[in-house]
């Protein structure tokens, strides 16, 4: 009798909070995948939402980019269209330019900077900017360095570029850094990257591992070059159209799952670094972000012919073969 008084009061005491939420059923682009480490965790965050709400706040992802490529998706969350996408930074520049930043060439030195920065007031300060184009930052996640891959020839020197086709982001500060390189730089969104190699309508490209491996870029490529000339964080946005329906519970809970669910990794550049985990009572991690293109590859490099990428990975320029 005791037990059944007290779970019925734990019910009623619940009952309140729970009656913050809406049933919705969030519509997300993500431009990868399934089987991406970035949509793994997204899928993990959309537990953690259901969870948190009663099962009343549902994440419906969109995978391999079938809700548009990256500008697309932007500008469908902007109008309310879709809910919600994850996204590298550079497509945000043209709404955005300060956000450009995040582009530049060989910004950071290794993650920890990234992290620091990232997770502080500089990161605070770059979300804040985002209402005012229709849209609000959950958090900031992560791809991890970018490296270069083509079919052409080994790059051990800079005049190794010269005449390479490089397939780039849809960004000025990409398009213009590898031009001064000396290749030809060609904007493509990335669901085309695949068959632009395979057609060798481009040579090259330029990605972080996790894509590079989960693409299977390495089918149409020989060679990989470990430039880690740019970082590449991820922002995981939701339309403002959409944020400013939601109760202040609900947005809680969409920014506690979005920072605390890291995917469940070590990785080689920071496998002495703990791994943040969502509490299942619902306590998060705060501002942490989720590092999962940071080392969500590693342990399948090996199985892709990665491994000499790892290892010379202290070798800024060196070259390794892809399989």
């Amino acid at each position: 009798m005791r037990i059944a008084l007290l779970a019925a009061t734990a019910l009623l005491s619940a009952a309140p909070a729970l009656a913050q939420f809406q049933d919705r059923n969030l519509r997300l682009s993500v431009p990868v995948p399934k089987e991406h480490p970035m949509s793994i965790a997204l899928v993990k965050m959309a537990t953690c939402t259901a969870d948190k709400s009663g099962g009343k706040l549902k994440m419906q992802p969109f995978y391999d980019g079938v809700l548009g490529n990256d500008i697309n998706a932007t500008q469908s969350a902007r109008s309310g269209t879709i809910d919600m996408l994850i996204t590298s930074t550079a497509p945000l520049v043209g709404m955005v330019p300060s956000w450009g930043v995040f582009d530049l060439p060989f910004l950071f030195n290794n993650e920890g900077e990234a992290d620091q920065v990232l997770d502080g007031k500089v990161g605070d300060w770059f979300a804040a900017k985002l209402p005012a184009v229709g849209l609000v930052g959950l958090a900031w996640w992560e791809n991890g360095f970018r490296h270069t891959t083509n079919s052409k020839r080994p790059i051990t020197k800079l005049e190794d570029f010269d005449g390479v086709k490089m397939r780039v982001m849809q960004n000025t500060v990409y398009i213009d850094t590898f031009k001064s390189l000396g290749s030809n730089a060609v904007p493509m969104a990335f669901s085309e990257v695949y068959s632009a190699l395979e057609t060798k309508t481009v040579d090259g490209q330029e990605n972080p591992f996790a894509n590079i491996e989960n693409m299977k870029f390495y089918e149409v490529q020989k060679y990989l070059t470990l430039t880690r000339h740019a970082y590449a964080p991820l922002t995981l946005l939701i339309s403002k159209k959409t944020w400013d329906t939601m109760s202040a519970a609900e947005q809680g809970v969409m920014r506690e799952c979005a920072r605390c669910w890291a995917a469940t990794r070590s990785g080689a550049s920071t496998a002495s670094r703990p791994r943040p985990r969502c509490q299942p009572e619902g306590q998060g991690h705060g501002g942490q972000r989720n590092h999962a293109g940071r080392d969500a590859a590693h342990p399948r490099q090996d199985a892709r012919g990665l491994r000499a990428a790892r290892q010379g990975d202290r070798r800024r320029g060196d070259d390794a073969g892809v399989r």
